[in-house]
């Protein structure tokens, strides 16, 4: 494949048009149509729907360009710290993150990024559903307990559990007898599945409160006015003041906070310097990290 016919598709693929691509690069309109089309030859598939006033990808144009725009920007950004004799980090980074952690600790992570590395423009978002990378242009982004994806990589930076805490007076009831809960908004549930000291048990709950934000059960559970299930990190504060008690452990495999980022694109240095700077953040990446670098 000709590296150079595809970089050309790439680039009129993303300016939306021969015309807008020969003005953005200063290339004859015609050596880029011919380009394109001596790649869609050595391909024998259509990439671009020709005869409209606007440019229409074919379906196979937009998963190359999908592909292949993101790798190609990251080989001219690493041909050109290369030839500049280094690898700073520069440029846009840009970041989806989930809700809880961005209100805990994202803020605080984004600032000391900024500080280190001032010509890395950081752009986050916050958003708990599943982003498509490619299409909507992230460059990385932390997930918690993703679902298994081969077009993408990553590594897991912390792990923290669920416990369910009530208010020192609220009272623990018997065995079988409903607590009043407060749950998330999505959460269907009539009891709480729970490790303690005896084995895997079962907590009883009866919703009184629904709420779509954790940091919002928290306060409520802060109340008084029914027990919770909480991240212990988030928790482990008012558990160690005093203001709330641990009932259980919810009987449930950890909460695991994922980095990921697309398989075929080249690690930016960016990309890099942010992998690196949440490892110096939570080296060990237990809930107590968490805990402690949201409260210092």
């Amino acid at each position: 494949m000709d590296l150079l016919a595809l970089a050309d598709f790439t680039l009129v693929a993303r300016y939306g048009g021969f015309g807008r691509a020969a003005r953005a690069s200063g290339r004859p309109k015609a050596t880029l149509s011919r380009r394109v089309a001596e790649l869609e030859a050595s391909l024998d598939i259509r990439l671009i729907e020709r005869g409209g006033r606007t440019l229409k990808l074919t379906e196979e144009g937009r998963a190359l360009f999908e592909r292949t725009g993101a790798l190609l920007t990251e080989l001219d950004e690493t041909v050109g710290a290369i030839a500049s004799g280094g690898q700073t980090p520069r440029g846009r980074l840009r970041i989806s993150v989930p809700l809880l952690f961005s209100q805990t600790a994202m803020g605080k992570l984004a600032a000391t990024f900024a500080l280190r590395y001032p010509e890395v423009l950081l752009d986050v978002t916050t958003d708990d559903r599943s982003v498509d990378m490619v299409e909507e242009g992230y460059d990385l982004v932390i997930r918690v307990n993703p679902a298994p994806d081969d077009s993408l990589v990553g590594r897991v930076f912390l792990r923290d559990r669920m416990v369910v805490v009530a208010s020192p007076a609220l009272a623990r009831p018997a065995a079988h007898v409903p607590v009043p809960a407060i749950v998330r908004t999505t959460e269907q549930i009539t009891a709480w599945n729970v490790r303690v000291s005896t084995g895997p048990s079962r907590i009883a709950i009866n919703p009184i409160l629904r709420l779509s934000s954790v940091i919002m059960l928290r306060d409520a559970v802060r109340a008084g006015v029914g027990a919770a299930c909480l991240p212990l990190s988030l928790a482990s504060r008012d558990l160690a003041a005093g203001r709330l008690v641990r009932w259980a452990d919810l009987d449930a495999p950890p909460v695991a906070l994922w980095t990921l980022y697309p398989t075929r694109r080249l690690l930016s240095p960016r990309v890099s310097a942010f992998l690196d700077h949440l490892k110096q953040a939570f080296p060990t990446g237990t809930s107590a990290e968490l805990a402690a670098y949201v409260e210092g």
